[in-house]
């Protein structure tokens, strides 16, 4: 029988990445004994199935409030930090719209988008390839994170001093010059070096304050 795979999370809240008791014990109850749950490094499960049953099983999950997403060659739901300072210090309202809006598009390579409430960065958004950090009152966007191999690297400034509004149509236009130029399997911190940064924030600009660097 053929197997299909899929991506299951329950989202963020004040705390972080909280799967509740209800909710596990229906993604046991759903998926079957011959199905394989994977812990992903994006806070994301990948559930392998029966694909006959797979539908159905999202519904059920959906049920409990679970989210349900495409694996693999995707924007992966937003990775966020804790939100220790508190959700309106953090600004969970705009990762909230951020996750709705940046999820399940799809690209040459995963893409892994990591927010961070403050300048601590506890969820280490400088690993991803996108990360957007608040810094009191606004907002900076940083590219080309790569945690692999022994050229790992940290995230460079891309457009800093934005104010919410800003953040999901340059993300958005991030994620579409990816999709039309990169290549097939080419990891985002190769396209960012490829097509520079410099290149990346011209064709990203936006109508921006005067608080923008």
């Amino acid at each position: 029988m053929a197997r299909q795979k899929f991506a299951v999370t329950p989202g963020f809240e004040v705390g972080g990445t909280l799967l509740r008791p209800e909710q596990l014990a229906m993604l046991g109850a759903v998926i079957g004994e011959d199905a394989r749950v994977e812990m992903t490094t994006f806070k994301q499960l990948y559930v392998e199935m029966d694909e006959d049953q797979v539908e159905e099983a999202k519904a059920e999950l959906e049920k409990v409030g679970l989210q349900v997403h495409p694996a693999g060659f995707v924007s992966k739901s937003l990775i966020t930090c804790n939100f220790c300072r508190g959700a309106e210090d953090a600004g969970l309202d705009v990762a909230a719209m951020l996750d709705e809006v940046i999820a399940d598009h799809p690209v040459p390579n995963p893409l892994k988008i990591g927010y961070a409430g403050c300048a601590l960065g506890t969820s280490e958004p400088l690993l991803k390839d996108i990360a957007v950090i608040k810094m009191k009152d606004f907002y900076d966007i940083y590219v080309g994170g790569e945690p692999r191999g022994l050229k790992a690297a940290l995230a460079r400034p891309l457009h800093t001093g934005l104010s919410p509004e800003m953040l999901a149509p340059i993300i958005l236009k991030l994620i579409v010059i990816y999709q039309e130029t990169g290549k097939k399997k080419e990891r985002f911190s190769r396209f960012v070096d490829r097509i520079t940064l410099e290149q990346l924030r011209e064709l990203t600009q936006y109508e921006q304050s005067a608080h923008t660097g």
